[in-house]
């Protein structure tokens, strides 16, 4: 799958690497008038970082990794990848225990992450078995700190275990991610779309979604879709 987003899939003897992205704007072939046909740039997955991890984040993955043991899970096991990048702790989920490492981000008290901030959607079509990842930002209040948790699910099964319960303000997040996304948050109370019709057909944010298509209407005007606004022919 190319032509709706520009990447090709990723060359196989270079880890990490998601895809290879040429051109702009999702442009591929003749349609590309922006000029930068000849843009290359690699869609990378970061690697993990080995510890210590610095700061404040060891005692984080400590206190997590005591807590999940309790579950009769091992860290590895639940967060089978942990990142440090750009002064910033991303704990990489198995889908599987989102709900136990949300509860003891929450409980524990050493680490207390009272607040999730978002959830937002990624897609990613060339990431065999992990098409789809939702991105959680949580906030300690009382620790000041902030955390990304992030959990993949494959695209022929979009389904990843609601927070709801254990955080509520991830009510409207988990709907505007499903609604954009196409990811369901099993256990969610009332997972129905949030911006768009409950008969939209797709997910928008997809990057197999096509571009243009649907017409845009204003009191007494009507824009045409995107694909027909300007023919490149």
């Amino acid at each position: 799958m190319s032509g709706g987003n520009g990447a090709s899939p990723r060359p196989q003897e270079e880890p990490g690497i998601v895809a290879v992205r040429t051109g702009m704007f999702g442009a591929d072939g003749p349609g590309d008038t922006s000029g930068y046909g000849r843009l290359r740039r690699t869609i990378r997955q970061p690697e993990g970082t080995p510890r210590p991890y610095g700061g404040w984040f060891d005692e984080v993955a400590d206190e997590l990794a005591a807590a999940l043991s309790e579950h009769g899970a091992s860290f590895a096991a639940a967060v089978p990848r942990v990142v440090v990048d750009r002064d910033e702790l991303t704990f990489v989920v198995a889908r599987e225990w989102l709900l136990p490492v949300a509860t003891a981000l929450r409980d524990v008290p050493r680490l207390r992450f009272e607040l999730c901030c978002s959830v937002s959607g990624v897609h990613y079509p060339h990431d065999e078995g992990g098409e789809l990842h939702a991105v959680y930002h949580f906030l300690s209040v009382t620790h000041n700190r902030r955390l990304r948790v992030e959990v993949s699910c494959p695209d022929g099964d979009p389904r990843i275990p609601s927070i709801v319960a254990v955080y509520p303000t991830a009510d409207w997040h988990e709907r505007e991610t499903y609604d954009f996304f196409g990811i369901v948050f099993d256990g969610h109370p009332g997972l129905t779309r949030i911006q768009l019709p409950d008969d939209w057909d797709g997910h928008p944010q997809r990057k197999d979604y096509p571009l243009g298509g649907i017409p845009v209407e204003y009191p007494g005007v009507s824009v045409p879709a995107p694909d027909e606004r300007r023919s490149y022919h």
